[in-house]
């Protein structure tokens, strides 16, 4: 399935933030990069001239799941529409500050987000990966002709759920900002 469309599709949820084609054996789709950062990671196996994983970034992927090598602890069933969030990489500050600490950012958007969202597939937290707030759903069960529609329509729900959220908005705000706390009297 060509890719070109989603770029689009999620522009208008994930403004000012920079879409990164992403296509390997697992991920096929775009990294949406949060402003303020470097380009995405990229394994520790990357080729020459590729960013380490090591490098802070922050954002959102929009696409699909193939092979789910780095993403076991997903649990999934491939093919899969995904939208995640990462931030990281893992117990770096930038990790810790948006995902590991008890008020993060990430964490009180996770508790917000399940409970809006009543029926599966459910949004997942998982505090310990890079890859920290997930939505995904099987497309095994899909009809064939039916497959671009109902992954625009799983993104699109996926997509408005993180704006309502306010997890996209205030994560750009948080990725351009020194690390600190809310002013007073402001929340997460």
């Amino acid at each position: 399935m060509p890719l070109d469309w989603i770029v689009p599709l999620a522009e208008p949820y994930l403004r000012g933030y920079t879409p990164l084609l992403e296509c390997n054996a697992s991920l096929n789709g775009y990294r949406f990069r949060a402003p303020g950062f470097g380009a995405p990671p990229r394994s520790r196996r990357a080729g020459p001239g590729m960013r380490r994983a090591h490098t802070p970034s922050a954002g959102f992927f929009v696409g699909f799941l193939g092979k789910p090598s780095g993403l076991a602890f997903l649990n999934s069933q491939p093919p899969e529409c995904l939208v995640f969030c990462w931030a990281g990489p893992v117990g770096s500050a930038l990790h810790r500050r948006l995902v590991q600490e008890p008020e993060s950012l990430v964490r009180r958007t996770a508790e917000y987000i399940r409970w809006l969202t009543h029926r599966p597939p459910r949004f997942e937290l998982f505090p310990g990966e890079r890859v920290v707030l997930v939505r995904h759903a099987s497309m095994r069960d899909w009809p064939a002709g039916k497959l671009r529609h109902l992954s625009q329509n799983f993104f699109i729900e996926t997509l408005a759920w993180l704006v309502r959220s306010a997890l996209v908005r205030r994560l750009a705000e948080r990725s351009t900002k020194p690390a600190r706390g809310p002013a007073p009297g402001q929340a997460y």
